[in-house]
């Protein structure tokens, strides 16, 4: 990832900037490479998507209060729900919501790679066919 340009404001400290949608997916393609093997291998032709925030549609079908709420999505059908007679009716998708993941990243003071590398492997569990508490289950052992 390359360092955020600073801009300079005023006769003040110069700002940094927040990683824009070009620098949130080099994060997510760094992360990605650090992902064992035999996990990646299974999401090679899943599309990873970097976007401000969920869309309309999304947030409702998610019930969300705020669109700050969700920071990623796996939409596609997970593989224990293929076969080899499954027709797509589209491409697996990953979802990374960039304003969310920042305001959270601002908040927790987290690493902002090892955030989306979460993130990341949150919704490929979803590919595999994780729920929520199998994925808590997983991060907590």
């Amino acid at each position: 990832m390359k360092k955020p340009k600073a801009k300079k404001v005023g006769a003040g400290p110069p700002e940094t900037l927040p990683p824009m949608v070009a620098d949130m997916e080099a994060i997510a393609k760094a992360a990605m490479k650090t992902i064992p093997g035999e996990l990646r291998r299974h999401v090679d032709g899943v599309v990873i998507q970097v976007v401000d925030f969920p869309d309309r549609e999304t947030e409702m079908e998610m019930g969300l209060e705020s669109p700050f709420d969700l920071l990623g999505l796996y939409r596609g059908v997970s593989l224990n729900h293929k076969s080899i007679a499954h027709t797509p009716d589209g491409v697996d998708m990953i979802f990374l919501y960039r304003r969310p993941i920042l305001d959270y990243w601002c908040e927790t003071g987290e690493d902002l790679a090892l955030l989306v590398r979460h993130v990341l492997i949150h919704e490929i569990g979803h590919h595999f066919g994780f729920s929520d508490t199998d994925m808590e289950r997983i991060e907590n052992a």
